[in-house]
């Protein structure tokens, strides 16, 4: 999975803040990351598991989920290009393990910093140290964005929002209830019950696997009321 040591150029258009990083140390780390390429569908890491690299995302998009004791998933969040794993970091800052597992939703490739650059890195290299906290603090703030839609959001306006951030491109969403409700870490009767109201009042109908918008506007008042 591993290929030779990309060359700056391409993976620095992603992130461009590393550009900046001057330290003969933090240069030496950058010039350690190796090319991962992983398949749509893999699992990239899994809970329990040890944290082996720092990931940065050039292309693809991950997906971090985890799974509840009672055996409810919820969607957490999404690395997309130019950003990193906020788990990740955690890990390897704290040396502990994944408590949520990582899998890919389309190919994905990344620059993979092995885990002993990446403590060499803290302790080296004042570049790469801000650079991976100003990330961290980023991906940070949109986990507790994340946290406070669930806490203080209702779950139809929560719903209403996902349906519109999917059918931003189209209005037909192909997407199961399962899939909706690990997505906003409800059930699945929920989310069909909700649905259901929502295609009574004329907003959606709904087919197999699909998902049809008939009147973004109601969903969008829907979306913004608290």
């Amino acid at each position: 999975m591993h290929e030779s040591a990309m060359h700056e150029t391409v993976w620095f258009e992603r992130f461009p803040a590393l550009r900046a990083i001057d330290d003969a140390a933090g240069q030496r780390i950058l010039r350690a990351a190796q090319i991962v390429r992983v398949p749509a569908q893999t699992t990239v890491f899994e809970s329990g598991a040890v944290c082996r690299n720092y990931l940065l995302i050039i292309d693809g998009t991950v997906r971090v989920q985890q799974l509840a004791v009672s055996g409810r998933e919820i969607v957490l969040y999404r690395v997309g290009p130019g950003e990193s794993c906020v788990l990740t970091t955690t890990c390897l800052l704290a040396h502990s393990r994944y408590v949520a597992e990582g899998i890919s939703e389309t190919d994905v490739v990344a620059a993979a910093i092995p885990a002993a650059a990446f403590q060499d890195a803290m302790e080296t290299s004042e570049g790469l140290r801000r650079f991976i906290f100003a990330a961290y603090g980023e991906r940070l703030a949109a986990l507790l964005r994340l946290l406070e839609e669930i806490a203080f959001e209702r779950l139809d306006a929560r719903l209403a929002k996902r349906l519109l951030a999917l059918g931003s491109d189209s209005p037909h969403i192909a997407i199961t209830h399962q899939a909706l409700a690990v997505e906003l870490g409800s059930a699945r009767e929920v989310i069909g019950r909700m649905l259901k109201h929502f295609a009574e009042q004329g907003w959606v109908t709904t087919h197999r696997g699909e998902i049809e918008i008939l009147n973004r506007g109601a969903l969008c008042k829907l979306a913004a009321e608290e």
